[in-house]
């Protein structure tokens, strides 16, 4: 049987070691790395639990004890049966314990020894094994869209998402972090009198009511807040208020969908990535967006990504292709890796952002991009697979 370990540490080398002694383990396995410890990690790491409830987790504390065993303290509220084996470069007795009340279940010291690291992973192997479904998170999920070119609709693809969502009864949040167009209002037909600029001023006392005060309500349902509409406002929102403006809302609502735009470099961007449970990169099938969605999936591969976060959605995707357009086969060969989705190109699209209301709104109008839509939702938030089950 496969020992399955997430690793969090900001420290390459530390997570060198881990590589290096899990290659001389058998059967054991890394399936996550967590190069950013932060307030929020316990987000990350019960999205890569449901994936793999059976994983444990090792815990490096050396770069920052004391916000490591907060962080720590977290995860273990979240997941309290995880099995978590904490290390240091140091063994005494006081950060020893300080570690086990923090939720560790075992110490490692650093720098790792090879036969400490076996008896370690023996003792892991021991312990009881959570099984799919124990690890079911009470916490949000979060979709995130990204194009790969301005013009492939990813504004649509995000706003209609959380319309439909929200027709679906569930609590949900549209999060617009694109700064240069901030298109989620205009789409809405709204101007938020509140952005994230106020969001960010009262993070400190941010609850429920006060967030609800303070962001627009479309009349579907979910909530809406963004950048300012003027480009002349400057605000300051940075990814560290992001981190904590996250907690806040997976820990009150169902689902947060977020319209990143085109921007992976941006840092508040990363960090909306970093606790996606699924990135949605939009594309079309012009030969520009298929050059493009290479280069973002490289590039998000090399900063950790793993090819079951990121789902390739092509919009205005069409079966008879001509020579401007790339067809299936050929996306699915360049980018190695299968097409999640493909949405129908529609009238009803422009005919919606016109009227600044979701195409999902007007389901006749909408006709069959309608009910193909809704099947999208349905792939992605795994509906589809409990609407098989209880047929």
């Amino acid at each position: 049987m496969s020992q399955l370990l997430l690793v969090a540490s900001s420290d390459e080398h530390f997570r060198e070691s881990v590589r290096d002694n899990m290659a001389n383990t058998p059967n054991a396995r890394m399936v996550a790395e967590y190069p950013e410890v932060a307030s929020n990690l316990y987000i990350r790491v019960l999205q890569d639990l449901e994936r793999h409830p059976e994983a444990g987790l090792i815990f490096d504390l050396a770069s920052d004890p004391a916000n490591g065993m907060k962080i720590l303290e977290k995860i273990k509220q979240a997941v309290p049966d995880l099995y978590v084996i904490a290390s240091d470069y140091h063994a005494e007795g006081e950060t020893v314990i300080a570690a086990l009340r923090a939720g560790a279940n075992d110490f490692l010291t650093q720098p790792l020894r090879r036969l400490e690291f076996r008896d370690a992973l023996a003792r892991f192997e021991r312990a009881p094994k959570r099984e799919h479904g124990q690890t079911q998170s009470r916490l949000g999920k979060v979709w995130t869209f990204l194009g790969v070119k301005g013009g492939v609709g990813t504004t649509t693809m995000a706003v209609n998402f959380a319309a439909v969502l929200s027709q679906r009864k569930h609590s949900t949040v549209l999060l617009d972090l694109d700064w240069t167009a901030a298109d989620c209002a205009s789409q809405l037909g709204v101007q938020p009198q509140y952005t994230l600029i106020e969001v960010g001023e009262n993070l400190e006392r941010m609850d429920q009511a006060l967030f609800e005060g303070y962001v627009t309500r479309d009349p579907v349902g979910f909530f809406l807040v963004g950048p300012p509409d003027s480009l002349e406002t400057q605000g300051y929102f940075s990814e560290p208020m992001f981190r904590d403006f996250s907690n806040f809302l997976v820990e009150k609502y169902e689902h947060v969908v977020i319209d990143a735009g085109r921007s992976v470099q941006n840092e508040v961007i990363f960090g909306a990535l970093q606790v996606s449970s699924s990135i949605m990169l939009v594309m079309n099938q012009d030969f520009q967006s298929v050059r493009n969605a290479q280069r973002y999936l490289s590039y998000l591969m090399r900063l950790g990504f793993s090819q079951d976060q990121i789902r390739i959605v092509v919009n205005q995707f069409q079966k008879k292709t001509g020579s401007h357009l790339a067809s299936l086969d050929q996306i699915q060969q360049t980018l190695n890796q299968p097409v999640f989705f493909g949405i129908p190109p529609s009238p009803a699209v422009g005919a919606a952002v016109n009227r600044a209301r979701p195409f999902v709104v007007d389901r006749q109008a909408a006709g069959e991009l309608d009910a193909t839509f809704r099947r999208f939702v349905d792939k992605a938030t795994g509906r589809q697979k409990e609407l098989t089950r209880s047929a």
